[in-house]
């Protein structure tokens, strides 16, 4: 069942009493970006789905977000989800929103999955999509974000239906989200990062592939494992059953 809370729309799915996981979107997308998933995820967990701020149905708000901003989101979701402990799969800035998370309330994290994402981006590219969208709108960025979200190895249907929900997504949304990215700090904190990690990376990840983005995580987050899926940006839709069955075998060992 789909609930709101203060403006984040979150969805419920799963065995109650298994174990807790909960996934985000990357920018862009909301949260049916791991709807090709759910079959292999519902029988095994407690899961709990939430759209980012500004995306899907979570409601937008004026100006720029950062990091811990979005980190409370969640925790406010999990907590009117009646979610204590929980582990965490995060793409792109699913991703770190999820260091993010496990760096601010490491009591409430298991395990960590941040996916095709990166501790540390180009803060004057994200500088310039943030203005671009905010004076153009969505369809000024359109083409660069596909180009990065999906392989050609990607259906059309898959695309087509990326492409409409970044078209149609709230342009404030957005830009808020981006400038969290381009302020982001975590490529100095995520050595204190307590839970155990699992850096999933794409083979086909133009935006953050595995060098340098997945290996700094993997060589600065302690402990941390990593696999490698033959998937572009957007790893949920490329490679379903693949991602799956790395998050079950990590959750599970």
């Amino acid at each position: 069942m789909p609930f709101t809370t203060t403006g984040i729309y979150w969805k419920r799915d799963g065995i109650d009493d298994a174990p807790a996981l909960v996934l985000l979107n990357s920018i862009g997308t909301d949260m049916d970006l791991w709807a090709p998933m759910l079959p292999l995820l519902r029988e095994r967990f407690a899961l709990l789905r939430i759209d980012t701020r500004g995306h899907g149905a979570s409601a937008a708000t004026p100006g720029d977000l950062t990091l811990s901003m979005l980190a409370a989101d969640i925790l406010a979701a999990a907590d009117a989800a009646g979610i204590k402990r929980f582990s965490l799969a995060g793409v792109s800035l699913g991703g770190m929103i999820a260091m993010e998370l496990a760096l601010l309330a490491p009591d409430r994290i298991e395990k960590l999955i941040p996916v095709c994402t990166s501790a540390t981006m180009d803060s004057a590219s994200w500088a310039d999509r943030v203005a671009k969208v905010r004076a153009e709108g969505m369809a000024s960025i359109a083409d660069l974000a596909m180009g990065r979200f999906l392989s050609d190895a990607a259906s059309s249907a898959t695309y087509q239906t990326v492409l409409r929900q970044l078209l149609s997504m709230d342009a404030e949304g957005y830009a808020g989200c981006g400038a969290a990215i381009r302020d982001m700090d975590l490529a100095d904190r995520i050595e204190r990062i307590a839970a155990p990690t699992l850096v999933v990376t794409g083979t086909r990840d133009a935006s953050t592939p595995l060098k340098p983005h997945g290996e700094y995580l993997v060589g600065h987050i302690p402990g941390a494992v990593h696999v490698s899926l033959e998937a572009a940006h957007l790893a949920p839709f490329e490679a379903p059953e693949a991602l799956a069955a790395a998050i079950i075998s990590f959750l599970e060992s």
